[in-house]
């Protein structure tokens, strides 16, 4: 009895050593708000941000083998010293040289959004990426035949195994780990963040520029994410080409006319071009925009009478938004593409 007890306490701790050894470990990343920040949105406790799996992701938004023919990468679009949105032209480029509809939004603290897409037609980032994956003049691909090429790579068998413990990749855990790596591109150290924590000063022309944006221009894009939930008509006339609708394609309320989501203005300075169709190019185009607007039925109250800014008011405001250039953002290795 003593000997069968003994190789039982053997058989026990063998047993244990190699569960031990088998079930890997992953590091958790604490995903910290800055202070005075609102609460983020996203659920956390349904997708707990580990390095592995956010390098995992890392590796997946630089790989054009999300696109149908291994052409087109997230970052095609999303380029990290640009806000992580495109520059070189308006419209969103895809696959076989295929032109959008819409100007890129800016990846920028994701983790606070509601809703995405210009017209809020995916309401959580871990299926967000399906619009861009699926859509004909962007990727072409499905999310099945991304898995597919994906479990026949040696490389993401093992990526996939050291962030979630499994070789076999789904759909699921392919999205939740574009997620990670999305979650982490916050951008809270601009100019405007180092005085807001009295490390810095405004000049006295970035300084009445603040103070114009807050009486003219917070109300939609509120501090400190400069972005909203918001669905807003303003002012643009319709494009006879794009005839974009907007939001109303999503909800099918008419109120919902010419409706765009309210982007954040975070290294606005960075992101051109502006609007959903990319049809201004600079921040004093935005600004004379503003300045002239004509009124339509659909136009919120805030921007119901145009803001009839001087000239000085005009470049003023533009420094301001300068301020909300974020360079540590916009150059940090931990978000370029894997070496």
């Amino acid at each position: 009895m003593k000997i069968q007890y003994q190789n039982s306490i053997v058989f026990v701790v063998i047993v244990f050593i190699c569960v031990a050894f088998a079930v890997k470990k992953t590091t958790p990343i604490y995903f910290e708000s800055p202070k005075n920040w609102p609460k983020p949105h996203y659920d956390f406790s349904n997708n707990p941000i580990t390095e592995e799996g956010f390098q995992l992701g890392r590796h997946l938004f630089y790989d054009p083998i999300m696109s149908r023919d291994s052409t087109i990468s997230c970052a095609s679009c999303h380029l990290q010293s640009t806000g992580f949105t495109h520059v070189d032209h308006d419209l969103s480029h895809g696959i076989d040289g295929k032109i959008g509809t819409r100007n890129s939004m800016a990846l920028i603290n994701l983790a606070w959004k509601k809703d995405f897409l210009w017209d809020g037609g995916a309401n959580h980032l871990d299926v967000q990426p399906l619009n861009p994956i699926t859509s004909p003049v962007e990727m072409d691909e499905t999310l099945e035949h991304v898995v597919s090429k994906l479990q026949k790579s040696e490389k993401y068998q093992h990526l996939f195994s050291e962030a979630f413990g499994t070789s076999k990749i789904t759909g699921q855990l392919t999205l939740k780990a574009l997620s990670q790596f999305m979650l982490m591109l916050t951008s809270s150290n601009s100019k405007y963040d180092k005085v807001m924590r009295h490390e810095e000063s405004f000049s006295s022309q970035e300084q009445n520029g603040y103070n114009l944006f807050k009486r003219n221009c917070a109300s939609c894009h509120t501090e400190p994410l400069f972005a909203s939930d918001k669905f807003e008509n303003n002012g643009l006339s319709i494009d006879p080409t794009l005839n974009d609708l907007g939001r109303i394609k999503i909800t099918n309320k008419e109120e919902d006319y010419l409706r765009f989501k309210v982007p954040t203005l975070r290294n606005v300075q960075f992101t051109f071009p502006y609007m959903h169709d990319g049809r201004f190019k600079t921040l004093t185009e935005v600004v004379k925009h503003y300045n002239s607007i004509e009124k339509n039925n659909g136009i919120p109250k805030e921007l119901a009478e145009p803001l009839r800014l001087s000239d000085n008011d005009r470049v003023d405001l533009v420094a301001f938004m300068k301020t909300l250039t974020d360079t540590e953002f916009l150059s940090n290795p931990r978000f370029s593409f894997p070496k």
